[in-house]
This record gives C-alpha cells, structure tokens and sequence, in this order.
C-alpha cells in the first residue's frame, strides 16, 4: 500500500466516524429529527419552499424515501404542503412555524458543537479545513 492509499484509507475512515457521529448528535439533540430529516427541513427553509421531486433530485435519494421523510415531518407539525400559486397541480413544501423554530434551536445547537470543537484550532487551520471541505463536496458534486 502506498502512502497515498494509506492517507484515502484514514480518510475514508475519518469520514465514516464523523457521519456515525452527525447521526448520533442528530438523534440527541432532537430524537424525532434524524439526520436527513433536519437537512431537507433546512433545505425545505433555505429554499423558501420545493417540492418533493426537487429534494430527491438535490440530494440524489430515492422519491420513496423522501416521501417518508416528509410524511414523518408532517406529522410532526414541521412541514405543510401548500399549493403552486403558478401552477395548481403542484404542491410545494415549506417548514410550519414549529417546523422553523426547532430548525433554528438544532441549527444553533449544531454551531455551538462545532465551535467547541474546534474552539483550539488556529484560523490559518480552520481556513485550511474549510477550503478543504468545499473542494472535496464540489469534486462529490461533479462526479455525482
């Protein structure tokens, strides 16, 4: 192996611990909102609104399984279909009130964790991660 495989190997690694761990966190911070459920609430927030066939086409996930996430959402009271002004066949999804106000606490939750820890680190390290995280996910979106 050389040191190249052996540096992909540790990232690969570190890349698995660190989404068993965004779970985790997830789960803890609000048991009802797992970990995909809180990105398409937020995506659902950024966006002001979509549709289903729109998030599973974002993040590449099957419709069925966005389907569940939502209806698990609706049922929470975080998310509401509201119909097309533009088009009337269509519905389009947006957070409720409640919806918006417990993506607010998770989303500030999550920063807080974040801050922590890397409360040690330098700005020139966090710079460094920062720019290397953008290009790893724009290499992920280019490849698909």
């Amino acid at each position: 192996m050389t040191h190249r495989d052996d540096s992909v190997e540790t990232i690969q690694q570190e890349m698995t611990a660190f989404a068993r761990r965004a779970r985790a966190t997830a789960a803890r911070m609000h048991p009802e909102l797992s970990l995909v459920s809180y990105t398409l609430l937020a995506h659902l927030d950024d966006q002001h609104g979509c549709r289903a066939t729109d998030l599973a086409a974002h993040y590449f996930l099957d419709k069925s399984t966005v389907s569940r996430q939502i209806a698990a959402l609706e049922k929470l009271g975080f998310v509401e279909r509201r119909v097309d002004p533009e088009d009337h066949r269509v519905q389009v999804l947006h957070p409720t009130e409640k919806g918006a106000e417990v993506l607010a606490n998770v989303t500030a939750s999550r920063r807080k964790a974040f801050r922590e820890r890397l409360a040690d680190w330098d700005e020139d390290d966090l710079d460094r991660f920062a720019t290397y995280l953008l290009r790893y996910n724009a290499a992920q979106e280019r490849l698909g």
